[in-house]
């Protein structure tokens, strides 16, 4: 009776044994399985980090590129209205030049060279004994005329027998000579302009104008268009 409690005991104690074996192994897998799922997770969760860093570094990037895009939109746009810039300043510079060189030959400071028109005028003849002298001579209203319609025809350069005349020119009459800012010339008179001949002489020669009217009053005039005249300064006259 002794024996078979002993070999009861004996029995339970092996099978407590298996159980806490058992028990101990399967504790033992479990935690070894927690284990790598717990590194899959930190795994995971670093790789979904690093791309979230890449994410906004990329937009980061892309938000820098458009600054850059709209930066260089901006100076390229500077450069052209700066361009457009200097080009009409170029362009009003070189009116302005332009006009200063027409008004210095106006007024006669720089000598005066191109196509032009070439107009003499000569007294008539007449009867001295039964016709009146100064109804057949050039006076300064003749000279006048000329001078005036060339003018207004765009004459650049304007000369009375070689001396340079600008509007603040005086053209007076003394008897057969004329007199030009002092200096007294006899007739002939030739009276030479610089610009378009063709336009020159059209000027002169519209009906009625002026040749009309000096061949009214017995004045001889010719003209003539010449591809160069050459005008002196008004400076480099003695």
């Amino acid at each position: 009776m002794t024996m078979g409690k002993q070999n009861r005991k004996k029995g339970r104690n092996i099978l407590f044994s298996i159980v806490f074996l058992v028990l101990g192994f399967i504790l033992a897998f479990s935690y070894r399985t927690l284990g790598k799922n717990n590194d899959v997770v930190d795994l995971e969760s670093g790789t979904f980090l690093h791309e979230q860093q890449y994410r906004e570094e990329l937009i980061g990037q892309q938000e820098r590129n458009k600054e850059l895009s709209d930066e260089i939109a901006s100076k390229q746009n500077e450069i052209r209205e700066y361009e457009q810039s200097f080009s009409t300043q170029e362009k009003d510079h070189e009116v302005l030049v332009e006009e200063a060189k027409d008004l210095r030959l106006l007024l006669g400071a720089i000598p005066a060279v191109g196509q032009g028109v070439k107009v003499t005028l000569r007294d008539a003849e007449y009867d001295p004994i039964e016709q009146n002298p100064n109804d057949y001579i050039v006076h300064e209203s003749h000279v006048l005329r000329v001078i005036n319609e060339l003018r207004i025809a765009g004459a650049q350069g304007l000369a009375i027998n070689g001396q340079r005349i600008t509007s603040y020119s005086s053209i007076k009459c003394t008897g057969p000579v004329i007199t030009v800012d002092g200096r007294t010339f006899p007739a002939p008179f030739v009276i030479e302009a610089v610009g378009d001949m063709e336009v020159l002489s059209a000027a002169l020669h519209l009906k009625g104008g002026v040749i009309d009217s000096l061949l009214r009053d017995h004045i001889v005039v010719t003209t003539e268009l010449l591809k160069e005249i050459r005008l002196s300064a008004m400076r480099n006259e003695g």
